[in-house]
C-alpha cells in the first residue's frame, strides 16, 4: 500500500508532538551549543595539512581527533547536539570496504561511535547507488534527512525522512534537512533512477509550516553551498540557523542572511563548528559561532572508536600498498586544458572499452602523482569516484562538431584517439584545420565507437555539446580500466600530446 507523502508528514509530526509536548518553560532562556560536520570526504584518518609551509607538515583531521574533541566539548556542554551537512562518502578507500552489507558503511559506524544526532544527504551520498544509500542509512543509529529527495510516488526512497525532533537543553530543535536542486548535475545518472529533486525554498517552508507547533526553533541542514544558503536564508521566515556543505566554504565566524545564521565548517574533518546560541520565547536572542581546528595528536586514550579506525586503516594499508607502476615524469593534472595524466586516464578507457575515442572530464582527476612508484592508494586519491565505463557511438560529423565545441567554449575534458589541429579567423573564431582518428583522417559519414565515465554520459551535452545515444555501460570502473593499462605499462612516460592543438 502507497502512503502519502502528506501522511507520511502528519503522522510523523504527531509523533514528535507525543514525544516533545510544547513546553512549559519556553520563555525562560536557554542555551543551546550545535557542534557541525560537512564534506568529510570519508578523511576518517589524518591528512597533511597542505597550506601550512613548513617541513614535515602537521596532519589535520580525523575521526579519532573529531571524537576526542566533541568528547571535551560534551565534558562542558553535555547537551550539545551533533550534525553532519552530508558528503561522508568518497575520497578515501574506505568507501570501497564492505561493512555490514554496504559499502564504506563503517564510516557510518563510526559516526554512530561519535554519538551524531543526525545528517543530511550530500551528491556524493549517492556515488556508488541508491541501494548502497540505503544501507548507509540503515546502518545509521541516527536519521538521515533530505525533505526535498523523493520518489515518483512523493516517498522518501533511500532511508531519508523529511525533518527530525531532537529534545535537548531543554529545547526541541526542529531539524529540516536540504540537499542540492543540481543533484543532477553532480551524480551519475545511473545512481538517480526514479528520484526527483524539489525545491529547496518550496520544501523548507512547507516544513517549517509543519513544525511550527513542534519545535521551539528550527535548523536546515542543508548540502547546497553557502550561496544557495543565502539565498534560502533570503526567501524564508521562521528558519533560525542554516547548518551547510557542499562548497567547501570555511565560515570561521557565522554569517546572517535575513536574520537567519548560516555555518559551514570547509571540508574533510579539519574543524569541528561550533554553535552556541540563546533561546528566549522561540528566538534565537544570541549567538557565538567558531571553529576548532581538529590539529591531529599523536597521543590520546584507546577507546572503542580509535580500535575500530585502526583496524579499517589497516585493512585498507594492507589491500592499497601494493605499488601499481613507475612514473617517470610527475603525473600532474590541469584546471581545463590537456594534462600528462589526463591523457593518460582517457587512453585507458579508451583501451578498456575497445573503443576509438575517449573522453575524460577534467576535473573528475583528483590529485597528483610525483614520479617514481605509486601505489594502489595513490591512484585511488587521483580517481576516487566509483564511475562506470560506459560505450556509445558518434558518426563522424558529430565528432567534427565536439571538437569546434571544443574550440570555441573550451570545456574541461581529455581526450584519446584524436589529433585535431584548428586556427583563429580573423574574427577570433576558431576554424579546424584537419582531423585525424588513430592517425587516419576523420569521415564524417563513419561511426566510431567512443568510451567515457557514466557521469560524462549523464553530462554529456555540457561536456560535448551532444546528446549521446544508445549508451551501453561495462562492467568496470574507470579506476579500474586505470589500474590494469598502469600495471600493465609497468614503467609509464607521460607526456602531452597536444591532442587539440591549436596551429597558425
Amino acid at each position: 500500500m502507497q502512503i502519502s507523502l502528506h501522511r507520511i508528514t502528519h503522522l510523523s509530526l504527531l509523533f514528535s508532538l507525543l514525544l516533545f509536548p510544547p513546553s512549559s518553560t519556553s520563555a525562560q532562556p536557554k542555551t543551546l551549543t550545535i557542534l557541525h560536520t560537512n564534506d568529510i570526504h570519508a578523511s576518517f584518518v589524518p591528512h597533511e595539512a597542505f597550506w601550512v609551509k613548513q617541513t614535515p607538515r602537521p596532519l589535520i583531521g580525523g575521526f579519532k581527533e573529531l571524537s576526542s574533541t566533541v568528547d571535551s566539548v560534551r565534558r562542558s556542554v553535555p547537551d550539545a547536539i551533533l550534525l553532519d551537512a552530508g558528503d561522508v562518502m568518497t575520497g578515501n578507500p574506505i568507501t570501497e570496504l564492505d561493512y555490514r552489507g554496504a559499502s564504506g558503511g563503517a564510516l557510518f559506524e563510526m559516526m554512530n561511535l561519535i554519538g551524531y544526532d543526525t545528517w543530511c544527504i550530500g551528491n556524493h551520498d549517492f556515488d556508488i547507488s541508491q541501494e548502497n544509500l540505503l544501507k548507509l542509512s540503515r546502518i545509521a543509529h541516527f536519521p538521515t534527512l533530505s525533505a526535498n529527495v523523493v520518489n515518483g510516488e512523493g516517498a522518501f526512497p533511500v532511508g531519508n525522512r523529511p525533518y527530525t525532533v531532537i529534545a535537548r537543553a531543554g529545547l526541541r530543535i526542529g531539524v529540516i534537512g536540504v540537499t542540492s536542486q543540481m543533484l543532477y548535475n553532480l551524480v551519475n545518472q545511473s545512481s538517480l533512477t526514479g528520484i526527483k529533486v524539489l525545491s529547496p525554498i518550496e520544501t523548507v517552508k512547507r516544513f517549517v509550516d509543519t513544525l511550527k507547533s513542534a519545535a521551539d526553533i528550527i535548523v536546515a541542514l542543508t548540502h547546497q553551498g553557502f550561496e544557495d544558503d543565502s539565498s534560502l536564508a533570503a526567501n524564508i521566515t521562521g528558519v533560525d540557523v542554516v547548518v551547510g556543505g557542499h562548497s567547501h566554504t570555511r565560515l570561521d565566524s557565522p554569517r546572517v542572511v535575513n536574520g537567519i545564521i548560516i555555518v559551514q565548517t570547509g571540508s574533510n574533518c579539519e574543524n569541528l563548528g561550533v554553535l552556541n546560541l540563546t533561546v528566549e520565547r522561540h528566538n534565537v536572542t544570541a549567538f557565538k559561532g567558531r571553529l576548532i581546528p581538529l590539529w591531529a595528536r599523536t597521543e590520546r586514550p584507546a577507546t572503542e572508536l580509535t580500535r575500530f579506525v585502526d583496524s579499517v586503516q589497516s585493512r585498507i594499508d594492507e589491500e592499497y600498498r601494493a605499488v601499481v607502476a613507475t612514473l617517470t615524469k610527475d603525473w600532474v593534472r590541469s584546471n581545463g586544458g590537456e594534462s600528462n595524466i589526463g591523457d593518460f586516464v582517457a587512453e585507458a578507457q579508451r583501451d578498456a572499452a575497445g573503443a576509438e575515442i575517449a573522453f575524460m572530464n577534467t576535473h573528475g582527476i583528483r590529485a597528483n602523482i610525483p614520479a617514481g612508484p605509486f601505489t594502489k592508494k595513490q591512484l585511488f586519491e587521483v580517481l576516487p569516484f566509483r564511475n562506470i565505463l560506459a560505450a556509445f557511438q558518434l558518426s563522424g560529423r558529430e565528432i567534427r562538431s565536439i571538437l569546434q565545441y571544443f574550440i570555441d567554449r573550451k570545456p574541461a575534458v581529455q581526450t584519446s584517439g584524436i589529433k585535431c589541429r584548428w586556427r583563429k579567423r580573423p574574427d577570433g573564431t576558431g576554424e579546424i584545420v584537419s582531423i585525424e582518428i588513430n592517425g587516419k583522417p576523420l569521415s564524417d559519414t563513419r561511426m566510431y565507437v567512443c568510451a567515457a565515465s557514466d557521469y560524462l554520459v549523464g553530462e554529456a551535452k555540457r561536456y560535448l555539446g551532444v546528446e549521446l545515444r544508445q549508451v551501453t555501460y561495462l562492467k568496470k570502473t574507470v579506476f579500474a580500466a586505470v589500474e590494469e593499462e598502469a600495471r600493465k605499462q609497468k614503467v609509464i612516460t607521460s607526456t602531452i600530446e597536444n591532442r587539440i592543438e591549436e596551429v597558425k
